[in-house]
C-alpha cells in the first residue's frame, strides 16, 4: 500500500479590510473636550488592534497618528418600556495626532 502524506495546513490569513475595523466616531461631550488637543475618538470592532486601527485611520483619513490607546466599553443593564435587557459592550480607540493634523468628522 502507498503512503500519503498528510499535507500540513497553514492558516492563510487575509489581509483586513480596513473599513471594518472603524464602526464611527465617537461624537460625545467628553470626546468632544479632547478635540481641543488633537485627539479623536473612535467606536472600533471588538477584535481589532492598536496597529489595525492605526492603518485604518492613515488608510481613510490620509493621516498618521502618533499614538492610539483603546479603552473597553463595558455592557450596562437596560430597563426600557418595561423591558430588561442589556446593551452590549464595545471597545473605543483615542487617536492622537500631531501638531496641525485634522480629521474632518461629518
Amino acid at each position: 500500500m502507498e503512503t500519503v502524506k498528510e499535507k500540513k495546513e497553514k492558516k492563510v490569513t487575509l489581509p483586513r479590510n480596513l473599513e471594518n475595523v472603524l464602526i464611527r466616531p465617537r461624537v460625545t461631550e467628553k470626546a468632544s473636550f479632547r478635540t481641543g488637543g488633537n485627539v479623536y475618538t473612535f467606536e472600533v470592532s471588538k477584535d481589532s488592534t492598536k496597529n489595525d486601527i492605526s492603518k485604518a485611520i492613515a488608510h481613510i483619513y490620509n493621516v498618521t497618528p502618533i499614538k492610539v490607546n483603546i479603552a473597553q466599553i463595558p455592557a450596562k443593564r437596560v430597563f426600557i418600556r418595561g423591558r430588561k435587557g442589556v446593551k452590549s459592550g464595545g471597545k473605543k480607540a483615542y487617536v492622537y495626532l500631531k501638531e496641525g493634523d485634522t480629521i474632518e468628522l461629518i
